[in-house]
Order: C-alpha cells, then structure tokens, then sequence
C-alpha cells in the first residue's frame, strides 16, 4: 500500500481535485503556451550563476546568448549600481526611477531607458525557466547618465553613493579595456591567464571601492540607541544623533592606539574630499584591528543594562591611551 500524501503534497492533491474540468484545461494550455514560448527564446551558450562577473565585493551573473549577445543578468545589474531591488512609488523599479528623476534624465540616451524597461529574456542555463537580463554595454551608458548628472550637479544627494560606484565602475572598465585592446594588438590575449581580465577588474575595484566598505557593523548604532534609550530603528534609517560621533571617538579611536585619532583629523584636514575617519586606516592592518576592536565592543555592549553600566565595562577592558584605569583598593 503506497504512503498517503502530507503537508505540502497532500495540500496539492486536495486543491487539484477540487478543480473543475474546464479550469484543469485552462492550466494544462498555460503550461503549454509557457513552454513553447520557452522555446522561442534564444539560449545561453556561455555562463552560469556559479561563476558570475565580479566587481569587488559585487557579483553579477552573465551571459552569452547563442547570436553573440553579451548580457548581464537584471538583478545583478541593479545591485552593481548599488540600487536596492524594491519597487519606487512611481511604479518603475528604482534603477529606472532614478533615470526618469529631473535631474538625470536631460542625461540619458534615446535607447537607454526602452532597454531597460524591456530586458531580454533568455532560457536560463540551469534549467530554470526564463531568465531577464540586458546587454552588458547598458551598465556603462547607465554609469554615463550618473555622472553626467552629478558634474551638473543635478543628481539627488541621497543618490551620491550611486554616483561613486558608478564612477569606480567606468574607471575600472576603462583600465580593464585598455589592457584588452593591448593583448588583441599584440596576440596576447591568446596566451593569458584565463579570466586574467576578471582578476584584474575585480583588483582594481576592490582596492577602489574600500573607501566606502562599511566598517562599522549595523549591530553596533542598534547596541548604541539601546544603551541611550532610542528608539530602534528610527523613522529615518539613515539617522545619527549628532553626539553619537563624540561617543564613537571615546568608544573606538580613543582607544585603538595611542594618538591615533588626531593623525586621522589631521589627514582629513589635508583632503579636498571630506571623509570618515575608518576610511584613512590602512588595509592591513588599520581596518582588521578596527573590526576586531568593534566586535568586542558591541559583545560589551550586548551584556551592559544602559550606557551608564557599558562605560564601565569598556573602560575596564579597553582602557583610553594616556588614562589610568581606575582600582578599586581596600583600605
């Protein structure tokens, strides 16, 4: 006797059955219209999901359609250009949006905004369907309206980080292009490393891209409202009382090592381009020990009842450079 159905599967056979003929029929010719439309749609002859183009810490699926096209899959497209996934009010997905906003679409080609409005669709590789993606050239003319409305100063502020990776995008591009051209002129590029270019765009762009990695862990601002007795998160989830930048350099510069904190503002008084201090400290080892330093802190954090009870505790484990740490002696 065979095992009845459960769960899931016993679900499916009860609303199956409870079917009509004719809606059965409906669902039989939607399956078939979707398949032979499948068929239609060109295939990927190169690429997977598995091994994606990456671009520091960005990775983006891609493509080679069996007619030539280059393609970069639409999710990985618009997480590249640092936009979130979601949709904006004006019913287009964010990416576009910013496209149509005043200020960036006196910018943006004729044929730029009907492609991305109509991606290509694709047979997945893996079997999955169909895929949506545009052509790889889209994300340097994307790259292109970014920046020109940012040289007009007609770019949103609140998209200033868009306008940064889109830059370190199109600078990338153009070392890694340059290089290309070279080992075509000269032959090379038969003898070369495989995805010897990928490394070196990936290279490029992680060491240009590390001033806006984010350091300072989410958990630490949740710990820190907690022990001031915030609400967490805030309406605005981009708000920091403005003290909190006082008590950041107590908690963390103050005591990394000594005098380190006036050597970072003294860099910072030197720069054209005003930045954050953990962005000055060196990759191997300014930023490793400022995350070790911050993990530790925020496990303090996380066993403090309220700010008052964490001072405590952080001035007994990680004492400020040139104080005391205060004893407690029996007389």
């Amino acid at each position: 006797m065979k095992d009845k159905p459960t769960g899931k599967a016993k679900g499916g056979k009860a609303r199956a059955a409870a079917l009509t003929p004719a809606r059965r029929k409906e669902i039989s010719q939607n399956a078939l219209q979707a398949k032979r439309e499948l068929a239609t749609l060109p295939k990927a002859t190169h690429g997977s999901a598995d091994h994606p183009l990456k671009i520091g810490d960005i990775e983006i699926p891609c493509y080679v359609l069996e007619d030539g096209t280059r393609v970069l899959s639409q999710r990985g497209f618009i997480v590249g250009v640092g936009m979130s996934l979601g949709s904006s009010r004006s019913g287009d997905a964010r990416h576009i949006a910013l496209l149509e906003s005043d200020g960036v679409k006196p910018n943006v080609t004729n044929e730029l905004l009907p492609m991305l409005r109509n991606p290509i669709r694709f047979q997945n590789p893996s079997g999955g369907g169909i895929a949506y993606g545009y052509p790889a050239t889209v994300l340097a003319d994307y790259c292109d309206a970014i920046l020109a409305a940012r040289r007009a100063g007609t770019l949103p502020q609140r998209q200033s980080q868009v306008a940064d990776q889109c830059e370190i995008l199109v600078r990338g591009f153009a070392r890694v292009g340059i290089i290309a051209l070279v080992d075509e002129a000269t032959g090379y590029q038969k003898d070369r490393e495989k995805n010897a270019l990928a490394k070196i765009l990936e290279s490029f762009v992680a060491k240009e891209l590390q001033p806006w990695v984010k350091t300072f862990p989410p958990e630490y601002y949740e710990q820190l409202f907690r022990l001031k007795g915030i609400p967490y998160p805030p309406e605005n989830a981009n708000y920091r009382p403005q003290y909190f930048g006082t008590l950041t350099n107590n908690i963390v510069y103050d005591r990394l090592a000594p005098g380190l904190r006036k050597e970072l503002k003294q860099q910072a008084t030197k720069d054209e381009k005003k930045a954050k201090l953990h962005q000055r400290l060196t990759t191997d080892i300014g930023h490793p020990k400022l995350r070790e330093h911050l993990a530790s802190v925020v496990t303090i954090m996380k066993l403090s009842n309220d700010y008052e009870d964490f001072a405590e505790k952080l001035d007994s484990i990680h004492t400020k450079y040139g104080e005391n740490l205060k004893l407690e002696l029996e007389l």
